[in-house]
C-alpha cells in the first residue's frame, strides 16, 4: 500500500459487538439523513429489522474505516471493491 492509498475497511464480525454497539450502528445508519426507501414510508421497526435480515444473509457488512475511526455499514459489493 502507498503511502497515501486509503486504508481498507475491516469487516467486523456481529458477535464481536456488544446487543447496544450493534443496535447503535443500525439506527444511525436508518437515522441518517439521504437513508431512501422508496415511495412508501416504512416504520423504524420495520427497517431495523430488514437491516438485520440483509446482515445475517451478508448482503450488507459491518465496517471499520481505519482512515477516519468510524464503524458503518456497506453494501457486499461496496465492501468488496473496497477491499480490492
Amino acid at each position: 500500500m502507498k503511502e497515501n492509498e486509503p486504508s481498507p475497511p475491516i469487516e467486523i464480525p456481529r458477535e464481536a459487538l456488544s446487543e447496544e454497539a450493534f443496535r447503535g450502528i443500525i439506527e444511525s445508519f436508518i437515522l441518517r439523513e439521504g437513508t431512501d426507501y422508496g415511495r412508501e414510508e416504512v416504520g423504524f421497526a420495520t427497517k431495523f429489522q430488514q437491516i438485520e435480515r440483509q446482515l445475517g444473509r451478508g448482503d450488507i457488512k459491518i465496517v471499520f474505516d481505519p482512515d477516519t475511526g468510524t464503524v458503518g455499514l456497506v453494501t457486499l459489493a461496496q465492501f468488496q471493491v473496497l477491499k480490492s
